[in-house]
């Protein structure tokens, strides 16, 4: 075996943390609140399949302003769907009476805060047809892979990691669960994929998991060292109309 390859091997063996096997629950959007006062860290499954047509009247002119700088109808369904439910969801835990109350905004890293609400940690991941969305109390980075084949020479030259090696072979799953891990981690930390992607994630301070989700969907939750209550659940349609 490559030698390259055995580091990324015994990265994976000594840093990957526990893998969880969770069929996930729906939930509708009034058992919101209740799972609030419940948990630490919201999470929710998100099939855009079930949003056919969207309009925009969910977002404000900042939020209208940056769908149009989107080049593809992919990208602007997911953002106007994550943003959509978002704000229903926080129209729920909020106790506001319209989504227009309710605005968002990136920041340099992109990081998505909640206007005038700087004790709310947002975090977002998109896979193909799915969003995953995170509401929280504490500081929160998710990523979610639909599992799949990879190109190993491409996935390895974005893996670049010094470590002693090992016999065991490494799946597409596992180099999955590495990307996820380091993209969690990069939203947690809030810095760029580019500047973290080539080094191995400090988890000292930080909590980590693992979970394939419905036998499909390789994903990774980071947050703040402690001990929080994450709930992962999937959302049912909401009819907005």
């Amino acid at each position: 075996m490559d030698l390259y390859i055995q580091s990324i091997v015994k990265y994976i063996v000594n840093c990957m943390c526990t893998e969880n096997l969770m069929t996930i629950p729906s939930v509708p959007l009034e058992n919101i609140p209740d799972l609030w006062e419940q948990n630490d860290v919201l999470i929710f499954l998100i099939n855009m399949d079930n949003y056919d047509t969207l309009g925009m009247e969910c977002l404000d002119n900042v939020e209208r302003e940056h769908i149009e700088k989107l080049k593809t109808e992919y990208f602007k369904k997911r953002y106007i769907v994550s943003r959509m439910v978002l704000k229903y969801v926080l129209c729920h835990l909020l106790n506001k009476s319209s989504v227009q109350d309710i605005s968002t905004y990136k920041d340099k890293c992109g990081e998505v805060h909640i206007l005038n609400h700087k004790e709310l940690h947002i975090c977002i991941s998109y896979s193909e047809n799915i969003v995953t969305l995170a509401i929280s109390k504490v500081k929160v980075g998710i990523d979610v892979e639909i599992e799949r084949s990879l190109a190993l020479k491409n996935t390895l030259k974005y893996l670049q990691i010094t470590s002693s090696c090992t016999e065991k072979s490494a799946s597409d799953s596992d180099f999955l669960k590495i990307w996820t891990m380091k993209e969690a981690y990069c939203k947690f930390s809030n810095k760029t994929m580019l500047s973290i992607l080539s080094k191995e994630p400090d988890f000292n301070n930080a909590c980590c998991s693992s979970y394939l989700l419905d036998n499909k969907y390789i994903f990774s939750v980071i947050t703040d060292s402690g001990s929080h209550t994450i709930n992962i659940s999937r959302l049912e349609k909401i009819n907005y109309s």
